[in-house]
Parts: C-alpha cells; sequence; structure tokens
C-alpha cells in the first residue's frame, strides 16, 4: 500500500484531510474547509508544493 489522502467531514461539518503513510500512520492533516471541492484544492496544493519545500528550522 502507499500514501493515500483521505477526505472526511470533521464533527463540526467541515471537510478535512489527512495524509496516511504506507503504514497507516497519519502523517499530515488539512485545514477545516467549508466545501469538499476546496478541501481538494487544498490536497492539489499539498502535492504540487510539497516537493519543492524547504525545511526552515524556527525557535518557537
Amino acid at each position: 500500500m502507499s500514501a493515500k489522502f483521505e477526505v472526511y467531514l470533521d464533527h463540526s461539518g467541515q471537510h478535512r484531510f489527512r495524509l496516511k503513510a504506507a503504514n497507516g500512520e497519519i502523517i499530515a492533516v488539512g485545514e477545516g474547509y467549508t466545501t469538499k471541492s476546496a478541501c481538494l484544492q487544498g490536497i492539489e496544493s499539498v502535492k504540487a508544493n510539497a516537493a519543492g519545500a524547504s525545511v526552515v528550522e524556527t525557535d518557537d
């Protein structure tokens, strides 16, 4: 099994996604979206931008 995005409704009716690794572990969670379409667009944004994203350490 490979990694997968799961789309679901949370308890408040917001559409959300989570990215699960091949072993089933959740490795990322998206924000709440008012529509499923917007949620799917969020997934596409992650797919398009994650490969070129840099890693930045902060002192939070």
